[in-house]
């Protein structure tokens, strides 16, 4: 798996894996681990890891990762996303929540990336085509720690969104870090998956990444959703203990 994410573009993991995925949920369904996303119940799941291989981290059937379980979790349960009528700008969407999404007869869904093949519009995140004020929610995950110039996508994506919206931008976050951590002069694959994590990413966000996204005018929040779960919920949905970092435009 490894050798895998790290020498193959994510573009043809993302195109391989919509022929296998029928499989594999097929080969280890069973009933300890199971999926929010589609409710699917699996043996086991799979690992999953660039640098440090974790285990039970990927879903077999929806290829779902920890992350997104949690975030489908928190938007189910603590957002009124699911059931109002919502304009909503996915950027870099992700292949098992993509899915789910486009069936939502509420939603006025849109997704959005340079390279990915499930995005209906290419475009940069610093330069996003929509009008001022356009959407209700933007999910953009995992994304800023690819882009260069993170705060002005940021400010792209406050831009796009209606006053009173909302915006989910997980990154890898390191709370214990008091400031981000980058430094550009770090091209090497190999080194940079040794600093960052990943052969592409360009920076570990710190607790200061909250001031980043209060500076174009947000408000932000740091939740700590897996606290609100049982240990059983946790273990159920193979979950890790992660934030959702959610900020508003008031």
């Amino acid at each position: 798996m490894r050798w895998l994410l790290n020498n193959f573009p994510r573009v043809w993991l993302i195109k391989i894996s919509i022929c296998f995925r029928p499989v594999l949920k097929i080969i280890y369904r069973g009933n300890l681990l199971t999926d929010p996303i589609d409710g699917s119940s699996y043996r086991k799941f799979l690992p999953y890891g660039y640098q440090k291989i974790r285990k039970n981290a990927l879903c077999p059937g929806t290829l779902s990762l920890e992350r997104h379980r949690l975030l489908w979790l928190f938007l189910e349960r603590e957002t009124k996303f699911f059931k109002n009528p919502s304009k909503v700008l996915h950027i870099a969407p992700e292949q098992p929540l993509y899915k789910k999404f486009k069936k939502f007869k509420h939603w006025e869904y849109k997704t959005c990336d340079l390279n990915s093949p499930l995005a209906e519009i290419k475009a940069d995140v610093c330069n996003l085509p929509f009008e001022n004020n356009s959407y209700d929610l933007v999910l953009c995950n995992h994304v800023l720690e690819h882009v260069l110039n993170d705060k002005l996508a940021i400010s792209e994506l406050f831009r796009v969104l209606k006053k009173g919206g909302a915006l989910i931008a997980q990154v890898p976050l390191d709370l214990n870090l008091k400031a981000t951590f980058e430094d550009p002069s770090i091209i090497d694959k190999e080194e940079r998956t040794k600093v960052f994590g990943q052969y592409d990413h360009v920076r570990i966000y710190g607790k200061d990444y909250f001031d980043l996204l209060d500076s174009v005018g947000f408000e932000s929040h740091c939740i700590s959703f897996t606290e609100r779960l049982s240990k059983r919920e946790i273990k159920k949905f193979g979950l890790q203990h992660d934030h959702i970092p959610l900020a508003y435009k008031n």
